[in-house]
């Protein structure tokens, strides 16, 4: 992911070849960057990643190289993760259950990095953003978390997005792997619809 040519050449030739995707907050940043994506002058996040930044991102890899009529992709779905939230981005039409897909990598990265079976509340924190806007590139909503209803769905031209904060490990455990059973639980609890 530290090699531009080969980033731009791995947007180029592979993602039109996979259905969903996995990434944290330095691998879609250096994506956008490596292809001149949308807020691609960051040089880095400064501290957690603006929402309606990463959603701006992951809107433009999903237009840009996700699947469509006029394009021969098989993308449709990203799970992108960072310490303190979670956003699914979907192509419409393709997947379902997305709520309790986002939900699942959320829970697991809780109770992966504390090392538990459950959410043990005195062991997490919540360090999400309390209130976020879904885009800075056009006009986005601006969100209030609420507790009670903790996955916020939105729709921008044909793409779905469902975030959701994660109840942070205040002494972290097993953190090796924790990108790779976010995205696997996430897909797990994904459903696709198949179009044949």
């Amino acid at each position: 992911m530290t090699n531009r040519e080969l980033m731009s050449s791995i947007v180029h030739q592979v993602f039109h070849t996979v259905t969903s995707l996995g990434l944290n907050e330095q691998e879609l940043l250096f994506l956008s960057q490596s292809a001149a994506g949308p807020h691609s002058s960051l040089s880095s996040w400064n501290g957690v990643p603006d929402v309606g930044m990463v959603s701006d991102i992951l809107f433009w890899i999903l237009k840009e190289h996700g699947k469509s009529k006029s394009k021969a992709s098989d993308l449709t779905r990203i799970h992108f993760h960072t310490l303190v939230y979670h956003i699914l981005a979907t192509v419409d039409g393709h997947w379902a259950n997305q709520l309790a897909a986002v939900a699942a990598g959320a829970r697991v990265a809780g109770t992966q990095a504390c090392a538990t079976e459950t959410i043990d509340t005195s062991q997490v924190s919540l360090r999400a953003p309390h209130e976020f806007l879904t885009s800075r590139s056009e006009a986005g909503s601006r969100i209030i978390f609420n507790p009670d209803e903790p996955v916020v769905e939105w729709h921008r031209e044909g793409v779905s997005f469902h975030f959701t904060p994660v109840l942070v490990c205040k002494d972290p455990i097993r953190t090796v792997g924790l990108g790779d059973a976010i995205s696997a639980e996430g897909l797990f609890y994904s459903e696709v619809h198949s179009h044949y």
